[in-house]
């Protein structure tokens, strides 16, 4: 059972608000620049990331867009993981990952179950994204392996000197 207090209006409106004052500071920009390209008044903006006025979902978006982070990764994080995980994430390529991967995997599953897509069990959700994690893993290691090995292939044509 969900536990509705974590959805308490002043809570989730802090929350984000934390997030999206991390985004702005992270990004090193002006706040009336983000709220000019987010079409937000800069007032209001500023009422948003102090947490005295809740943000809509565009206006979430477009202050991550502007401060130049992956808008809709960020947001998904806060919403199904933490604020904390969103705000950790800020500007990395994890966070660009998860935002490519997050916007592929519904028409990848389609794709790659098809009619197989209504068996899914929920129970299998966290098996799987360990899985998924061990075969990120798997694959970071392999082309480690791999820089490693066209290293050393090119220290050999050289010679034995790198530099």
């Amino acid at each position: 059972m969900t536990n509705m207090a974590l959805f308490a209006e002043q809570q989730v409106r802090a929350d984000l608000a934390r997030l999206l004052l991390a985004a702005v500071e992270a990004s090193g920009r002006h706040r009336c620049d983000i709220a000019r390209d987010a079409q937000i008044h800069k007032d209001a903006m500023r009422r948003v990331l102090a947490g005295e006025r809740s943000a809509s979902l565009g206006e979430a978006l477009r202050i991550l867009a502007a401060s130049g982070v992956a808008p809709h990764a960020h947001l998904l994080l806060f919403l199904v993981s933490s604020g904390d995980h969103a705000i950790a994430w800020l500007q990395s390529d994890l966070a660009q990952f998860f935002e490519d991967f997050s916007g592929e995997l519904p028409s990848a599953l389609e794709r790659v179950l098809g009619n197989q897509v209504h068996e899914v069990k929920p129970r299998w959700a966290k098996g799987t994204a360990q899985r998924v994690a061990r075969l990120l893993s798997d694959h970071i290691d392999e082309l480690e392996r791999k820089d490693a090995l066209l290293g050393d292939v090119f220290t050999v044509a050289d010679g034995g000197h790198r530099g």
